[in-house]
Formats: C-alpha cells, sequence, structure tokens
C-alpha cells in the first residue's frame, strides 16, 4: 500500500512539472502576455484582445449554431412538402386501380370478353397504327386459347378494333381518331361511336339481280347499291353490364332511304358459375355466318343457304341469351336463346307479308299467345389446337318455333358448322394465312293447308351447304374461293326457292385497316329453270371512329 502511494506521488510530481511543455507554451499568469517557447515563433498578444478574439470565435460558432437550426428545420419543411405531394399523386392512382379492380371480370367470365374484345394478332399488326389501338384483354381463364378469342375469320380486319377498357386520351393527354370518344371526364363511362359505309358497283347478266341473291344487303341491281350504312355504338355501362347497339342506313333499289336498328343488347359481364346473359333485340347464335355484320362478311354477298333459311336479313328478333363456359381445357361453350318468333327477321317461322306467310299460304295471327310460340335457339361450340399452326372450331345449332301456315305447324331448322384455321408461326402483320369454313344445314317446315290457294298440309324437307376458303398469300391481299348449294323446294316459282349452285372466287385488298376493296366473280346455275348467270361486283368499304372486334 505504502509503495503504491510512492508511486502515485511521483507521477503527480512529474505531471505537475510537465505542464507547461505539454502544451509548448508558457504562461505568465502575472504578464498580460503569450508567448511560444521558439523565439522566431513567438506571438504576443494582449489579454483583451486574446479574449476579444474569443469572443468573435463564440459568436461565430453561435451563428453556425443558428444556421444549423434553420436549415434543419426547411429540410424538414421541405421533407413534409413531398409527403404531401406524394400521397395526392398515390390516391388517385389507387382509386382508378381500385376502380380498374371493380370493373375487371371474374375469371368465370373471361371467355365472354373474348367475343368483343380481344383481337385478332393479324389484324392488330397489320398496320402499324393498329399497334396503337389494339388491347388484349387480360385472360385468367384456365382454358386454351380458342378461337373465339380472335375476331371473325373474315381474315381481315376488324378494323380500328378498340376494348372498351380504353378511354381517350387517358395516359397520353392526345386524342387520335382511333380513340373512343370519352363521355364522362372521370373516364369511368364512356362510349365508342364508329361508322362504316359498305358500298357495291355490280354488273350481271341476270335481268334483275334482286332474282338471283338472296341476302337484303347484297348488291340488289346493276349499277351501284349501297350495301349498308352503319352505326354503331358501344361500350361499358357498369361494372356489370357492357351495351353495343347497331343502327343501320340502307337505300333500296328505288332511292328509298330506311332506318333500321339491327342490334342494341346488354351483356352481363360478373355472373357466376361462368354463366353470361345477353338481352334485347341481337342476331341469332345459329352457326358462323348469321352473327356477322355485313362489313365483316368475307365475300360481298351472303351464303345462298342462309338467305334461303334465315332470312334476307338473317335471323334476328328480341329475346335473351343464357350461355355457360365448361370449366374444361379446351375451349366449349353451351348457348340457349330464347326469341320472339314473329317478324320478317324470323323468315322461316312466323313471317308474313301482305297475309302471306311461306310458300304463298295465308298466314295466321302471330300474336304471342304462350311459351310455343316462342323461338327456340339452342347451340354448343367447341374449339382445340391440332398444332402450334392450327385450329379448329366446330359448332352444332338447331332453331325451332311456330310457322305461320297454321296454329298447330312448326319448322325446325338444324345445322353444323366448322372453321379451321392455319397461320405461319412466322406470320408477319397475320400473314400467311389458310381459313376454310364450311356450314351444312336442314330445314322441316311443316305447311298448313290454304283452301282458298288449294294447297295441301304437306311437311317440306330442303338442306343446303356452302365451303369457303381464305388465303391471306400477302399482306393486305387476300384471295377467297367459295362453294354454294340448295335444293329446289316443290312450291317454289322463282330463282330464289329452286335448286340451285354458285361459285364464287373473290380477292380483296386492304389498303389499311380503314378501307376495303373487293372484287367478286359469281357463277350462278339455276337447275330448276335450266339457266345460268354470271355477276361481277366491285365492293368498297371504309370506316370511321372506333369499332369494336368481332366474334372469331
Amino acid at each position: 500500500m505504502r509503495r503504491s502511494s510512492y508511486i502515485l506521488l511521483i507521477c503527480i510530481l512529474i505531471i505537475e512539472s510537465n505542464v507547461p511543455y505539454a502544451y509548448s507554451e508558457v504562461i505568465k499568469k502575472d504578464s498580460q502576455l503569450i508567448s511560444t517557447e521558439e523565439d522566431s515563433d513567438i506571438i504576443r498578444m494582449k489579454k483583451d484582445e486574446f479574449n476579444e478574439i474569443i469572443g468573435q470565435l463564440q459568436g461565430m460558432r453561435n451563428l453556425l449554431e443558428e444556421m444549423k437550426q434553420d436549415y434543419d428545420s426547411r429540410l424538414k419543411e421541405m421533407q413534409e412538402k413531398i409527403a404531401t405531394l406524394e400521397k395526392e399523386k398515390t390516391e388517385p392512382e389507387k382509386e382508378k386501380i381500385s376502380w380498374e379492380e371493380n370493373t375487371s371480370l371474374p375469371p368465370e367470365t373471361d371467355s365472354k370478353l373474348l367475343e368483343t374484345s380481344v383481337i385478332n394478332e393479324e389484324e392488330a399488326s397489320m398496320l402499324s397504327r393498329t399497334d396503337t389501338i389494339t388491347n388484349t384483354p387480360p385472360l385468367s381463364q384456365t382454358v386454351s386459347p380458342s378461337p373465339e378469342s380472335e375476331t371473325t375469320e373474315s381474315a381481315m380486319p376488324l378494323m380500328n378494333t378498340t376494348t372498351p377498357d380504353q378511354s381517350a386520351g387517358v395516359g397520353t393527354g392526345h386524342w387520335s381518331p382511333a380513340q373512343p370518344i370519352t363521355l364522362w371526364s372521370s373516364g369511368q363511362s364512356y362510349m365508342n361511336i364508329s361508322f362504316n359505309g359498305l358500298f357495291a358497283a355490280a354488273g350481271s347478266t341476270a335481268k334483275d339481280l334482286e332474282e338471283i341473291e338472296t341476302g337484303a344487303h347484297d348488291p340488289v341491281q346493276r349499277g351501284f347499291t349501297v350495301q349498308n350504312l352503319e352505326t354503331t355504338f358501344e361500350g361499358a355501362i357498369d361494372p356489370y353490364f357492357k351495351g353495343q347497339a347497331n343502327i343501320i342506313f340502307q337505300i333500296d333499289k328505288d332511292g328509298e332511304s330506311s332506318l333500321e336498328v339491327e342490334e342494341a343488347y346488354l351483356t352481363s359481364l360478373s355472373l357466376p358459375l361462368n354463366l353470361q346473359v345477353k338481352a334485347g333485340t341481337f342476331f341469332t347464335e345459329f352457326g358462323r355466318q348469321n352473327q356477322l355484320h355485313p362489313h365483316a362478311w368475307s365475300f360481298v354477298d351472303q351464303p345462298l343457304v342462309n338467305g334461303r333459311f334465315l332470312g334476307p336479313d338473317g335471323m334476328r328478333n328480341p329475346g335473351a341469351r343464357l350461355s355457360w363456359l365448361a370449366p374444361t381445357n379446351n375451349y366449349t361453350e353451351l348457348f340457349f336463346t330464347v326469341q320472339n318468333s314473329q317478324g320478317e327477321t324470323v323468315h322461316s317461322f312466323r313471317f308474313e307479308e301482305d297475309g302471306t306467310g311461306l310458300f304463298g299460304r295465308e298466314a295466321v295471327e302471330t300474336r304471342v299467345r304462350s311459351m310455343e310460340d316462342l323461338l327456340y335457339v339452342p347451340r354448343i361450340a367447341t374449339s382445340f389446337d391440332i398444332t402450334d399452326e392450327q385450329t379448329v372450331l366446330l359448332g352444332a345449332s338447331a332453331a325451332f318455333g311456330p310457322n305461320s301456315t297454321g296454329r298447330d305447324k312448326n319448322t325446325l331448322i338444324y345445322g353444323i358448322d366448322v372453321f379451321w384455321k392455319w397461320k405461319s408461326k412466322y406470320a408477319a402483320g397475320g400473314f400467311p394465312f389458310v381459313s376454310w369454313q364450311t356450314e351444312v344445314m336442314g330445314r322441316r317446315f311443316e305447311a298448313g293447308e290454304d283452301v282458298n290457294s288449294n294447297l295441301p298440309d304437306e311437311v317440306m324437307n330442303n338442306w343446303g351447304a356452302y365451303s369457303q376458303i381464305m388465303w391471306g398469300f400477302k399482306k393486305r391481299w387476300i384471295a377467297g374461293l367459295r362453294g354454294d348449294y340448295v335444293d329446289g323446294e316443290e312450291e317454289a316459282t322463282d330463282p330464289l326457292g329452286l335448286e340451285r349452285w354458285r361459285l364464287s372466287p373473290n380477292i380483296t385488298f386492304h389498303p389499311s385497316e380503314f378501307s376495303k376493296i373487293r372484287l367478286q366473280y359469281n357463277y350462278d346455275t339455276i337447275l330448276g329453270n335450266d339457266s345460268t348467270e354470271h355477276s361481277v361486283f366491285l365492293q368498297f368499304e371504309f370506316l370511321l371512329g372506333s369499332h369494336g372486334a368481332h366474334k372469331f
């Protein structure tokens, strides 16, 4: 212990004796000077001056402290402003995402959207403009991509295709003619509007083209024909429905103009169990051709069998349709449609004109008295891929209901359809491709007795078919060939009811997705009166505005 005390005392003495040398200077407390050890570096200063300098340094230190506090305050204020701005920017995006999630379809209804929203790849890539307007909705279905997910086989263009999810100028701030017109500034309610003009110039050896052409939109006279002037309105109604209306203007061969509501319907978007409802007035989902508008046809005129069995304007009427998408690996969908059975757009059923029904018989009352007076149309369609380059779609349809020749007389129309398409995996802009489409139909018509016309009670069975092949041999160029056949009707007195067949080659050029030029030749052989007719058509089409995609 004593030894440790001695060591500590020695250390204190050493430290005390070295203090002046530790700071390398000598401070003479009694003096007012401060000096260093080296004479050459001696700085002499009065204590007051030294204190003044110390005071200035202290003042600078305080100033720096104040500046630092001011800087921290400003930084904090700026960070708060940035956080506020980021919050304001994020909230609209969340609202938009929330709205999109609310308006997005459940998986079970995605396939229904495919009918109208999915864009044919070949159409989408055909022209550079298409790249800016094509939008493919997400596919959440477990089924493999089916032909229903593309547009009509007409091989081309569904021009200027957009989907209801697009709104004008959203995201870009610039509007283009390819975009839909926004009707509500919030971007959540909008409507696509388009106008399509379809015209034809015709020459024929037939005295009256109307006697050999079966469609109301076919060229019906030598010279020029306004085939179809169509205005289309379409868009999302709300998260539960979308709607579409097609208003048709026509000018007949006598120059008389007419206005017609061809289709106006809504389609559900969010039913469970893969169900979908369509209600309004619309083309009946029977076969493939009947559902297409004239501008989507692959030929200038409609097939003979469609005109004879389903009517000049196709089969359509007010009603409702329920469909169910089967939860299978390949696309399979069932349709069941109920529509009114009276009117000129259900030609083989309760049709009448000036009191006369089909086959010259007197028409009976056409009011709906019970469910038996309605038209029922079931259909099934399925598709699968043969290879990576080939797809097949198969369908079967039937339509049954009363006809106008008697109170207990009915009509049954049945048919099958097949569509096959090949498109090279090296295709550019959708070309090259080859497609083949065939429909075969049969009709059983129970004709009532007409005493005044001396027509007996009888059953008429007829059938007909067409087959067409389209070859997209070069970008924008498509060549086609169609063969038609319909058997004769015993009561027929004009070429529209006689046994006949037709061969129709054509070639189509699309200058752009908004226009089309088509040249077609028809070779008609009417076996019933042993005559042959030759006809040539030059068709041209233009589109204004945005038009939704058609069914594959």
